[in-house]
């Protein structure tokens, strides 16, 4: 065995281990999620499936709640998705493309933005939310996330990366900025939209802080709260129930990631080469 094939084998053996590490949870929750209470709690643990799969994704899909919970995340992380994705397309066209006072100062100022998480704006934001008649809405819950410092700045460094002689040409042929967005740029940046499109869906899947304060009722409740209320409605909690009720809220993100994953890897391996 020459060197270069032992080296291959080494890395790929790593590669598994690291590769089982980090599925271990996924698997082991998908284990739990086919048992019934008395398996859960069995000594020694039972890793493998239990009697119980059915029983468990039906009680978690039915009686808890999770296909409403679950259709009201897929409405929020997709409008957010969206809008946020082409508010950010928008801005980035701007601060490259347009010449006004402050530019610089203007993107400065939303990287600086980066370093301030949500939640020391949600006392703030809660009191504008209540105050405008958008509580318990699902306005509170997109409108205060349509815009992404992040968004603007991959976007912003990605056109700036393209040649300006484009402009030129699309002047010559007399399209406005609209229509060079959408003919030009955007074909060209299909990458980095897929790339922020998957993040910000996934961002939005996970919210879990915001939705608890500005929801109500559990009409507009979105999955992660809905996830974490499974345990209060139960005495004692099943956790073969709350694992089927994980592994359910798992498969669109997944679904997501799937899809667009081509364009998330190739935008990020295009961003650095650059």
């Amino acid at each position: 065995m020459s060197k270069k094939t032992r080296k291959e084998l080494l890395t790929h053996l790593a590669l598994i281990i690291v590769s089982f590490i980090v599925l271990a949870p996924v698997l082991f929750a998908l284990a739990k999620s086919t048992q019934t209470r008395a398996q859960v709690y069995h000594y020694p643990p039972i890793l493998g499936p239990g009697t119980a799969l059915v029983d468990n994704y039906r009680a978690a899909w039915y009686n808890f709640s999770l296909g409403l919970y679950m259709r009201n995340t897929l409405i929020v992380a997709g409008v957010v998705m969206f809008f946020k994705t082409l508010l950010s397309m928008l801005a980035g066209l701007g601060l490259v493309y347009f010449d006004f006072p402050f530019k610089n100062a203007i993107f400065y100022f939303i990287l600086f933005t980066l370093m301030m998480p949500t939640e020391i704006m949600i006392v703030a934001l809660f009191k504008l939310v209540s105050n405008i008649g958008w509580g318990n809405s699902y306005l509170a819950l997109t409108v205060p996330f349509l815009a992404s410092a992040t968004g603007v700045f991959l976007f912003r460094q990605h056109f700036a990366s393209i040649s300006p002689h484009l402009v030129d040409a699309a002047r010559v042929d007399g399209a406005g900025p609209v229509r060079f967005l959408f003919s030009v740029l955007i074909p060209m940046s299909w990458n980095t939209v897929g790339a922020l499109a998957l993040i910000q869906f996934i961002y939005m899947w996970n919210q879990y802080l915001w939705p608890l304060i500005i929801i109500r009722e559990n009409t507009h409740q979105l999955i992660q709260v809905g996830l974490r209320s499974m345990t209060s409605q139960q005495d004692v909690t099943n956790w073969g129930i709350m694992m089927a009720g994980a592994i359910i809220a798992m498969i669109p993100p997944l679904v997501i990631f799937i899809l667009l994953r081509q364009q998330f890897t190739s935008g990020f391996a295009l961003s650095q080469e650059k």
